[in-house]
């Protein structure tokens, strides 16, 4: 391509390739779960992304969800429990189109005052255009937590930032439980002091999102029954931009936001972005 005018003699201009990231919360067992099994199965089908940052992964000592969906779906995959309930683990998950070269994951701060565990993961993604350090979690969920969340935050904050090195922004995603201008989210997003010293992170709903972009909504049934507002607390954030745009959120959309076959897939609507790479 040809140097625009008025920029340097070596600009390449931006970045056109582009990963899909997709974040969604399954809703462990809750619910008719036998029956939302194959809803989110065709959901995750249809949006083809090459990573996703799954939470409310079940397992137990036979089976686990995040396995499963793995080798239907034909990714690599990287699964942690955080919790048990009822003898069935709660947990996340990662699944990746491309190889995972390294994994790590970390217990937060939270289940001395909440009697709940939770936990963040990272994997190295060996990309086809260099690795990608991609992490997940899944933050305190009652309103009056946002303390916890806090402290969760910045401990992620540290996780992702003694992690996260190459050509690629680090990306960032999970339910967390908090609303974008809640203390927890602004502190990731350079609105007050940072989580971490020297990062911080794009919001990809707010660079290219359209409408409100909520992900607990009532109009899904399952959210109705609690008596809840809208909200937005489902996030995919990637790291301040690298050299040619990389990290740079190209476009965002909701996805598991109607039935299939009169089944709501969960409570929780998903995110799924478009990210230069």
């Amino acid at each position: 391509m040809s140097t625009p005018e008025g920029f340097p003699p070596n600009y390449a201009g931006p970045i056109e390739t582009h990963l899909n990231v997709l974040s969604w919360n399954l809703w462990w067992q809750f619910g008719p779960w036998q029956s939302r099994a194959p809803a989110i199965e065709a959901t995750l089908e249809a949006a083809n992304a090459d990573v996703m940052a799954l939470q409310e992964v079940w397992g137990d000592a036979a089976q686990n969800y995040g396995e499963m969906l793995a080798e239907k779906l034909g990714y690599h995959y990287f699964h942690a429990d955080c919790m048990t309930m009822n003898g069935v683990g709660f947990g996340n998950a990662i699944l990746s189109r491309w190889p995972i070269a390294e994994t790590k994951v970390i217990t937060l701060s939270g289940t001395t005052e909440t009697g709940e565990t939770r936990n963040a993961l990272y994997a190295k993604l060996d990309g086809p255009r260099g690795p990608i350090d991609f992490f997940c979690t899944h933050l305190n969920w009652r309103y009056e937590q946002s303390h916890i969340r806090q402290v969760q935050v910045r401990e992620v904050a540290e996780f992702v930032k003694a992690n996260a090195a190459g050509k690629m922004p680090p990306i960032l995603c999970g339910d967390f439980n908090a609303e974008p201008m809640s203390e927890e989210i602004r502190m990731l997003t350079g609105l007050t002091t940072a989580a971490a010293k020297g990062l911080v992170f794009h919001d990809a709903w707010v660079v290219a999102g359209k409408a409100t972009g909520h992900t607990w909504d009532n109009c899904n049934p399952f959210v109705a029954a609690e008596f809840e507002p809208d909200r937005r607390i489902d996030y995919i954030f990637a790291g301040h931009l690298k050299a040619r745009g990389r990290g740079h959120v190209m476009d965002i959309e909701i996805i598991g936001d109607a039935p299939i076959q009169s089944v709501w897939p969960s409570d929780h609507f998903g995110v799924m972005a478009k990210i230069r790479y």
